[in-house]
């Protein structure tokens, strides 16, 4: 079974010098924040402020290629996650057949908001990543915890 998931804001985790991607499903009930370094986490940030680069970056290449070929992203879905390391797949529909690409979730999700693409993740992964400490480090966080990202 897989939730969808919505970005809810990017935030600096300074005990790790790494960013924490935060996804919730639309009940506000699960929480999966994935861990990527800063310039994951500037892609990913310039896709949520819809920011246009002068010039394209990874992931406005990727969807170029995409649109050139007539090719649509259908979905990203977050499939696992393994000794601190998670998985992702892009789904996407060329011509009339759909096909799967490994990735990094990070690259996953810079893509997914650059296309409009809905957001998964596998309710194993979800289960997996909960832990009471990290639940309750998450709950309380505040508004001014998700600062703009410095790109």
């Amino acid at each position: 079974m897989i939730t969808q998931m919505r970005v809810k804001g990017l935030i600096f985790d300074p005990y790790n010098n790494a960013y924490i991607v935060v996804l919730r499903d639309e009940e506000n009930s699960d929480m999966l924040p994935i861990w990527v370094g800063k310039s994951e986490a500037s892609a990913i940030g310039l896709a949520l402020e819809n920011v246009t680069a002068p010039r394209p970056m990874t992931h406005d290449l990727m969807k170029s290629f995409l649109e050139t070929f007539d090719a649509k992203i259908i979905s990203v879905v977050i499939t696992d996650l393994n000794e601190n390391t998670y998985f992702a797949t892009i789904h996407l529909m060329y011509e009339d057949s759909e096909y799967t690409v490994d990735s990094r979730p990070s690259d996953a999700i810079a893509l997914a908001l650059r296309t409009s693409a809905p957001i998964f993740a596998s309710e194993k992964v979800i289960k997996k990543q909960s832990s009471e400490e990290l639940e309750q480090w998450l709950e309380n966080l505040k508004p001014e915890d998700f600062g703009k990202l410095d790109t």
